[in-house]
């Protein structure tokens, strides 16, 4: 097996990461949770890492060990679940070259009070942020750090002490996420999207979906898309990245910034390209020219269990649905089932499409598991 197209990728979920690989001619070697119908398809090979907090260091370590034992990969993609983790980074880079920001790069921009700074010296607002409790904390959100997802996120109301959570003032606004390609001195805004919640009785800021175009002012890009770059100005961001703003009407904040490949990636796919590709030459240095064209809307959204599932059914999933478990694994109420994707004229039209795949799925699995 050629060693220059054989990569290691670990994420919560490694299918999107795995798929643009293949599309960009890589032969991923895939470490995730899941291990979805899908992201076994996409995979030279594949382990599947047992969920518990976060990803367990020794568990994933070991998974790497075994799928490059008779492998030289090129290096090592990450995603999402590492954002709490920059010493799992560290012990990933001592062994394989990592492709992406490095364990000091996520690190601080993890640091809630070293990323406030980032913002101020970058003249980017940035909502008031504590480690300490509030005396008045009303109007406060409780985040875990490096948390990710919006799982972590709830009213400081509702918040019991935690060594592990910081609290930031709630912004007025709605969410819009930019996706960026950096080489670490200058960074590309591939596109921005809006995001939406899928609120569950103790997760109410529960990521939902996606859609593209955020339909913004093109003044409204314009200073987003400046801010980003005064951003990687600050500090060196490589390959994809997602930068998470709240934006009311002229005025926005930057909430955070996702170091890795993130939630949008499906929905940036570009026909006949692949962001993997964007991905692996940025972080040698590269940039494209000028982003992707997209001729359409898109929308993409997380589809969780509404029951528990003792064993998956066989379906003929349609191929609007990614992240499909495999028959006999079980899946928890509220847990990801899987994802659904839409394209449409009009980003109402695709978030509507991806609402009524959603229930349609839903619908199909409460008739097969009753």
């Amino acid at each position: 097996m050629d060693s220059a197209t054989t990569v290691l990728i670990a994420a919560a979920s490694g299918r999107a990461l795995a798929a643009s690989a293949r599309r960009a001619g890589y032969a991923p070697l895939v470490a995730d949770f899941f291990g979805d119908q899908d992201t076994i398809a996409a995979a030279d090979a594949h382990v599947r890492i047992e969920p518990g907090r976060g990803l367990n260091a020794d568990a994933l370590l070991t998974a790497f060990e075994a799928l490059s034992a008779a492998r030289d990969p090129c290096g090592a993609v990450y995603g999402t679940g590492f954002e709490d983790r920059p010493d799992l980074l560290a012990r990933i880079a001592q062994r394989w070259h990592l492709v992406g920001n490095g364990a000091q790069t996520v690190a601080r921009i993890k640091d809630p009070l070293a990323f406030a700074g980032i913002c101020r010296g970058a003249g980017i607002a940035h909502p008031e942020t504590s480690l300490a409790r509030p005396a008045d904390i009303s109007g406060w959100l409780a985040k875990r750090i490096g948390g990710a997802g919006g799982t972590h996120i709830r009213p400081a109301l509702d918040h019991s002490d935690g060594t592990d959570f910081y609290f930031q003032r709630r912004v007025a606004g709605v969410p819009v996420s930019a996706l960026v390609v950096a080489n670490g001195r200058h960074a590309i805004v591939l596109g921005f999207s809006m995001q939406w919640p899928s609120p569950s009785p103790r997760q109410p800021f529960r990521y939902g979906g996606a859609a593209r175009p955020a339909m913004l002012a093109r003044e409204t890009e314009a200073a987003l898309t400046a801010a980003v770059e005064r951003l990687v100005a600050a500090i060196p961001l490589v390959g994809l990245n997602s930068a998470d703003f709240v934006v009311d009407g002229d005025d926005f904040h930057l909430l955070e910034i996702n170091p890795r490949p993130g939630a949008t990636f499906d929905i940036f796919e570009p026909r006949g390209g692949s962001l993997f590709a964007l991905h692996i030459a940025a972080c040698r240095g590269m940039l494209p020219a000028a982003p992707p064209i997209y001729d359409d809307a898109a929308a993409g959204a997380t589809v969780y269990a509404d029951c528990d599932i003792a064993a998956m059914p066989t379906l003929d999933w349609p191929d609007w649905t990614a992240d499909r478990p495999i028959p006999g694994s079980s899946v928890k109420a509220q847990a990801p089932l899987c994802t659904v994707i839409a394209a449409a004229a009009s980003v109402a039209q695709a978030k509507l499409l991806v609402e009524r795949r959603t229930a349609t799925i839903l619908a199909t699995l409460r008739e097969r598991v009753s």
